[in-house]
């Protein structure tokens, strides 16, 4: 099946924040040291967001349905244009970005549940929890904004008493990576 690619070129997606009991979030590297990113993956034709999800979940880190928990998603699509040496020119209809629809979920299985392994070519080689905040300086600059947007909107559903406080990496003004909802308390 293949990629559904709206007529403005964005690719349907869906992103996973995985989260543990302590608040920590899974960072998977990408198979080869490709760098670190969330799970993510494309939707197919006639699936539902909430279907994306479940089975990349599964493909990327072996979870099954019912060994997580979904907190919440994010309103609306979040985009993010690809930079022009990752565009593939000559594949037809042309992917400029993605529109992806982020979910936050907890674990709900010991951690011995994680499985990279199930697949024939698996996404991920390594993985580890990290702070809330870590994956935007981690993951490919592209996707930085995205991130900060996902995490803003998504933070406030368990972290009722505020978002933790930004590490001191994080830039002086979070609107250069993003207009991001408010900053934490």
């Amino acid at each position: 099946m293949g990629d559904v690619i709206d007529r403005d070129g964005f690719r349907a997606n869906v992103g996973i924040v995985l989260m543990s009991a302590d608040g920590r979030v899974f960072l998977g590297r990408r198979a080869g040291g490709r760098g670190w990113q969330f799970p993510q993956g494309g939707m197919r034709q006639h699936e539902s967001a909430e279907e994306s999800l479940f089975r990349e979940l599964k493909e990327e880190v072996g979870l099954e349905n019912e060994q997580v928990r979904i907190v919440g998603r994010t309103r609306a699509w979040l985009r993010y244009r690809l930079p022009s040496r990752y565009l593939r020119r000559h594949v037809q209809p042309l992917c400029v970005g993605q529109k992806q629809r982020w979910f936050l979920l907890t674990l709900q299985c010991p951690e011995l549940c994680l499985r990279l392994d199930l697949t024939p070519q698996p996404e991920f080689d390594r993985w580890r929890w990290v702070d809330f905040w870590q994956p935007v300086r981690e993951v490919v600059y592209f996707k930085r904004a995205v991130y900060t947007r996902a995490l803003h909107e998504l933070g406030p559903l368990v972290f009722r008493d505020g978002l933790p406080p930004y590490p001191p990496w994080w830039p002086q003004s979070a609107s250069a990576l993003a207009d991001a909802a408010p900053a934490p308390h």
